[in-house]
């Protein structure tokens, strides 16, 4: 391979994003739906579902927000699972597996 062959196959890649899909792990998605299950419980699927589709464009910045508030996040995940949620929300499709888990807990409620 000629040195320009390396420089256009690394630049090729330079700027790759992840596949849309996420791969996510069972145990992502596990979580993702009991969270999901906890918003739809207390009958606040609307409200979560306006405040993520407002925030897409910051859930970055959101998953780190979400580290300062730790302490108060143990009534609903364990220190584990707090930490997985943190990191799949630093991950691009995360807002839309939580918008399609929530989705689905409320048509399993009214259905």
């Amino acid at each position: 391979m000629s040195r320009i062959d390396e420089i256009k196959a690394r630049w090729r890649h330079a700027f790759a994003v992840a596949s849309p899909e996420g791969d996510w792990s069972r145990e992502d998605r596990e979580l993702v739906e009991r969270l999901a299950g906890f918003i739809v419980r207390r009958r606040l699927g609307a409200a979560a579902l306006m405040a993520l589709e407002a925030g897409r464009p910051f859930n970055f910045l959101g998953s780190q927000a979400l580290t300062f508030l730790a302490p108060f996040a143990t009534l609903v995940f364990s220190a584990a699972e707090y930490d997985r949620f943190t990191r799949i929300l630093e991950r691009r499709r995360s807002v839309d597996l939580l918008l399609e888990a929530i989705a689905r807990c409320e048509s399993e409620i009214d259905g």
